[in-house]
């Protein structure tokens, strides 16, 4: 155990847990603008990509810049109950995007920078989305499906003008500062407030759905898992497209009103990364196994990471040896933790409590997760099983109610008393869970959740394939690389030059990050007595190769 925190006691917490929801939440408002009012302070330190600028902004910065766009949004004649996809990159006008539209109610749906115009245009027609809030790179995507998208009517860019949409800067300069909330409607609890799309293996992205309440039940994550605190400097590695920015840009952090580490680069730096710790002195400290990993194999003795007091991962397990290596660079021992975008944080190791490692800890308070079979039941110690979490009176904090305009898939996450995670796990005699698979395939690679079924559709669009099959294989760095078993159509023969021009066909139809780094050309794929793929035959091949 860490000698720099007091004693976790797990079941006293559990046992004291108690989270009240009033029925009329605003996050923006209840929070970010109470906190601008009554206990002011920096709120973001923004780095530009090079990190040649800092810039400090404020609680009441972010209180000002978010009634703005709200005003603008108005002005522009959306409502509450909009909804809008937003891609835009680590920014301060991100904040202002999110609060300005958690402020009048209208929905954000945020979504990787990496989205392809397909990508865009299958999320704005599953949603029936209104408006549409970009950076000035994704604008000509928009508009390249925009007349595919009947309900897509207000587009606002930001970086430039450009014809057929307004200009962020322009609209919100013209907008006034402060909003009376007392003339919006108010927003209730339980009403939507954010899509993030999610993926699976046998049907396109998921929406999940999450309420007001969401924001709020994020304090479990950032009370406990994180142990975030006003006086910290906190900063987590992710694109500003996946709920793990709600989880470590937005929502714990500015609940306990720390300040929020913004870096605006590009891929993975080390050396710039351990600079920005070293002279923006960070203190807690989120990142994906594979960013670890990395580190974990530099030298980094001579980077100053002293300021750190709390580090943490999710996304993957992390290897011990990597662990070891982190604790005996900084002194920080680092704290996996478990959760998904369709709850908040779940399980984890506690600051106090012992880390095992390759544990995924235990429990978090106010959240009942169980280990359980098919039925619903607890397995036996040591067995593997579905990772539960409990529906309980009253329902579980941060836990999503069923995929948004999907009653199938709903229906298939909600059984005997549970939502199934779609995880398996084992719970050891003392409680702690770990980690053993996806049951429903999908791949982890470097942080990514990769739906195989999305990579398959994009393989298979290419004119020399005939049928293929995508699994996670094993990779000491990124956790797993995606891997496709392809057959190819009559005519074509497998080759080097074949195979990188699938690869660079799949990255220029999809995300990038998606591509088949490992294809594997074979004359038939094994199959079951009905047809189906045999996947779980070629996962097992791929771990051997």
């Amino acid at each position: 155990m860490s000698s720099k925190f007091a004693p976790f006691d797990h079941a006293k917490k559990c046992a004291e847990f108690s989270l009240p929801i009033p029925s009329d939440y605003n996050f923006a408002f209840d929070v970010v603008g109470k906190r601008a009012q009554e206990n002011d302070k920096t709120a973001l330190i923004a780095i530009n990509r090079s990190g040649d600028k800092v810039t400090h902004h404020s609680y009441s910065d972010l209180d000002r810049g978010s009634n703005r766009f709200a005003n603008a949004l108005m002005a522009l004649g959306a409502n509450k109950g909009d909804s809008t996809i937003v891609l835009i990159p680590r920014i301060v006008e991100w904040y202002e995007v999110i609060l300005g539209c958690t402020k009048v109610g209208v929905v954000a749906m945020p979504g990787t920078n990496l989205l392809t115009a397909k990508d865009i245009e299958y999320r704005v027609n599953r949603a029936g989305a209104r408006l549409a809030i970009v950076t000035k790179e994704h604008a000509d995507n928009v508009d390249k499906i925009k007349a595919n998208c009947p309900t897509l009517e207000l587009l606002i860019v930001i970086g430039e003008t450009r014809d057929g949409w307004s200009t962020y800067e322009t609209i919100t300069k013209a907008a006034a500062d402060t909003v009376d909330r007392a003339k919006l409607p108010k927003t209730q609890v339980d009403e939507l407030m954010l899509i993030y799309f999610t993926s699976g293996t046998t049907s396109l992205p998921k929406m999940v759905g999450r309420d007001h309440s969401y924001a709020l039940a994020h304090s479990i994550t950032g009370d406990y898992w994180m142990d975030l605190k006003e006086s910290d400097i906190h900063w987590t590695l992710t694109d500003t497209g996946w709920a793990k920015a709600a989880w470590g840009l937005l929502y714990p952090p500015l609940l306990a009103g720390s300040t929020i580490l913004l870096y605006d680069g590009e891929g993975f730096d080390a050396e710039m990364h351990l600079k920005i710790i070293e002279e923006q002195k960070v203190t807690t400290f989120c990142a994906p196994p594979t960013i670890y990993r990395v580190l974990a194999q530099m030298d980094i003795s001579g980077a100053d990471v002293s300021s750190l007091r709390h580090c943490f991962g999710a996304g993957e397990p992390l290897n011990p040896e990597a662990m070891r290596s982190w604790k005996e660079a900084t002194g920080c021992d680092i704290y996996d933790g478990y959760g998904q975008t369709e709850t908040v944080n779940i399980v984890a190791n506690f600051p106090g409590m012992e880390v095992r490692p390759g544990s995924m800890g235990k429990p978090v308070p106010g959240v009942e997760v169980g280990i359980i079979d098919d039925d619903g039941n607890i397995v036996p110690d040591d067995e593997v099983g579905h990772i539960g979490v409990k529906i309980t009176e009253p329902y579980p904090p941060g836990l999503f109610h069923g995929y948004y305009k999907d009653e199938e898939a709903t229906k298939k996450s909600f059984l005997n008393g549970w939502y199934y995670t779609g995880d398996t796990a084992t719970r050891d005699k003392d409680g702690y869970i770990w980690f053993v698979g996806r049951s429903d395939d999908i791949i982890s690679s470097s942080g990514y959740r990769i739906s195989p079924f999305e990579v398959e559709s994009a393989v298979i669009e290419h004119e020399a394939v005939l049928e293929s099959a995508v699994v996670g294989k094993p990779d000491e760095m990124r956790g797993e690389i995606v891997m496709a078993f392809i057959t190819l159509a009559p005519g074509y023969e497998p080759s080097k030059e074949l195979e990188k021009e699938i690869q660079d066909f799949v990255k220029n139809l999809t995300a990038p990050y998606k591509y088949p780094r490992r294809i594997e050309f074979r004359e038939a794929l094994p199959k079951t007595i009905s047809g189906k793929i045999r996947r779980v035959e070629l996962r097992e091949e791929a771990i051997k190769m």
